[in-house]
Formats: C-alpha cells, structure tokens, sequence
C-alpha cells in the first residue's frame, strides 16, 4: 500500500516572493501586486449619479488593457464591542424613551449577531505583469505594475472608491493567511 504523502502549504502556493514594495513574485516569469478598493455604496446614489458611476466604470473597461482579477472575502462581523458600547452610553440616558428606543436596538444587534448575518466584505484587485526576454529589470516589472495602479486608481476614483496600493509585505501576509485560514479568522 502507497503512503500518501502529505504537502505543505509552500509547496503547492505558487508564490515564490513578497518584496517589501509589495510586488508579488509568482514564477521566474509573472509577478502580481494587491490593490485595496475601499467602495461606494451603489444604492445610495440617485439615478444621474448611478449613471456617471456606470460610465466611469465603462472608461475603466475601456482604458485597462491588462488582465485585472478580482477577489472579494467575506468576514464574520462580531458586534459584541458595539453592543456592550451602546449599553453603556444607555446607562447614561435618563429619558425612558430613548432608553427603550436603545434596548430594542440592543435586541436587534444581538439578534443579528447570534444568527451570524453580519459580514463585511474586503474587496481587492490584482493585476500582473509577465517578465519577457527583453523585460529582465524588477525597475521595469515595478514601473509596470505602477502604472497599472495609477490607471486603475483614477478610473475608480471617478466613480468614488479609494484605491490603496498595498505595499506592506505583512498586510500582504496577512491577505493570504486570511484566505488560506477561514476557519481560524472566522469568529464562532
């Protein structure tokens, strides 16, 4: 009977390098960078609003002629910080009113908590850069990737989201633990 032999997490991850400026190294030949994309809400917007927001998005699609993934995570939301905070500015409150008022948000909160619907969502873009035989400079791949992020970043802008280049070799590491470890960054 053949052992199965059991693979570390390296050795099927295909990353190879995280410069501290953030760029990823994938293979000897492909190298991504992380960006962050602090949204806006969609809903909230009136009708000419939401159409220049379609627009801009359009220009983004238009103007990208690179490959563009995108991740999104969901997170579990505890809210029993923000529970125990309301509680205590209720304490405060001498008008019974307000103070029911308080209560019955406190209810719901908690209700919302124990039935874990409260999710964030942290949304990324990855874009990458293929090393070429006459493209062996990492200044060239860096340059490459940047303008990648300026480009993107002003199509978004437009639109209202903030773009954040992630060049923090930790918060990259910490992205991919968070991936990669669900059960241990979700909340039970």
């Amino acid at each position: 009977m053949e052992k199965i032999k059991n693979s570390t997490v390296q050795q099927w991850i295909p990353i190879e390098d995280i410069h501290e400026n953030g760029i990823i190294k994938i293979n000897k030949n492909k190298f991504v960078k992380i960006l962050k994309v602090n949204p806006i809400n969609y809903n909230l917007k009136s009708d000419l609003e939401k159409k220049t927001i379609l627009n801009s998005y359009k220009i983004l699609l238009k103007t990208c002629n690179f490959d563009i993934q995108i991740l999104i995570q969901s997170n579990k939301e505890d809210l029993n910080q923000h529970i125990l905070n309301i509680e205590k500015n209720t304490q405060k409150k001498e008008n019974k009113y307000l103070k029911e008022i308080s209560q019955n948000y406190i209810q719901f909160i908690q209700n919302l908590n124990n039935s874990r619907n409260s999710t964030s969502k942290d949304f990324y873009l990855i874009v990458s850069n293929q090393k070429t035989e006459n493209c062996n400079s990492i200044e060239i791949i860096e340059n490459d990737l940047r303008e990648k992020y300026f480009k993107i970043k002003e199509c978004l802008s437009r639109c209202g989201n903030h773009v954040i280049e992630l060049n923090n070799k930790d918060d990259i590491i910490n992205i991919f633990n968070s991936l990669l470890n669900t059960r241990k960054f979700l909340k039970s």
